[in-house]
């Protein structure tokens, strides 16, 4: 089985910085992208930033800039770092993981996290 154990969220200043960790754990033979998500109040979930198995990023036109996601396959973890924040930052987190393979030649499957809190606010 596998779980997506994310870190890093909480409470900033505008202008600060976090940086959010998600950590795939189980047997896991392969992943093909690795991304993080958010959801704020009363809005629907959108991409964040993406990142493929060859390492090919894509980020929403919001964050591009301040925002910068990378992963380390043999960990199989995806990290997000977040500068320059801004109150509309604020919303849950997920990551997210696309086409996992628990052995070769397995289903492909994609999971989410549990998500967690990121708050910038004065």
């Amino acid at each position: 089985q596998v779980q997506l154990v994310e870190s890093g969220g909480g409470l900033v200043q505008p202008g600060g910085s976090l940086r959010l960790s998600c950590e795939a754990s189980g047997s896991i033979f392969s992943i093909d992208a690795m991304g993080w998500y958010r959801q704020a109040p009363g809005k629907q979930r959108e991409l964040v930033a993406r990142i493929t198995s060859a390492s090919s990023t894509n980020y929403a036109d919001s964050v591009k800039g301040r925002f910068a996601i990378s992963r380390d396959n043999s960990k199989n973890t995806v990290t997000l770092q977040m500068n320059s924040l801004k109150p509309e930052d604020t919303a849950v987190y997920y990551c997210h993981i696309e086409r996992a393979a628990l052995w070769l030649g397995a289903p492909l499957n994609d999971y989410w996290g549990q998500g967690t809190q990121v708050t910038v606010s004065s």
